[in-house]
């Protein structure tokens, strides 16, 4: 679990540093070093049961949000036809920028889910 939260600890803080020339890094940021942290407190084996099912509550709630937005997840998958997220990285088309970031947050829940099943099995 050590090198799985520190690899996620490195990514978490790149992917905060990369939200520098986003239309809502104020959003944005916050929530990649959120997970940071808390992945790193993990390498160093504290866990913290309540801060990850908070966050996964909150990541989750968004991502429930951008999926049903009218430009968002489903948007692109059924009037976009779920066209490339990778053609290039400005976001031009507003499904896209938020299919990203619903798909960013995704990975968020299940680093945090990941460890707070195995700090709820370390108690046991």
């Amino acid at each position: 679990m050590k090198v799985f939260n520190l690899v996620f600890c490195v990514l978490f803080i790149l992917f905060a540093a990369l939200q520098y020339n986003d239309p809502d890094p104020y959003v944005w940021m916050p929530i990649y070093l959120y997970s940071s942290v808390l992945c790193y407190k993990a390498a160093q084996k504290r866990f913290y049961p309540k801060a990850y099912l908070l966050g996964i509550i909150v990541y989750g709630a968004y991502a429930m949000y951008l999926f049903f937005d009218k430009t968002g997840v489903l948007d692109w998958i059924k009037q976009h036809r779920a066209e490339s997220m990778v053609q290039t990285m400005q976001a031009t088309k507003p499904w896209i920028e938020e299919s990203r970031e619903f798909f960013g947050l995704m990975i968020l829940i299940a680093v945090l889910a990941t460890n707070w099943i195995y700090a709820a099995n370390r108690r046991k």
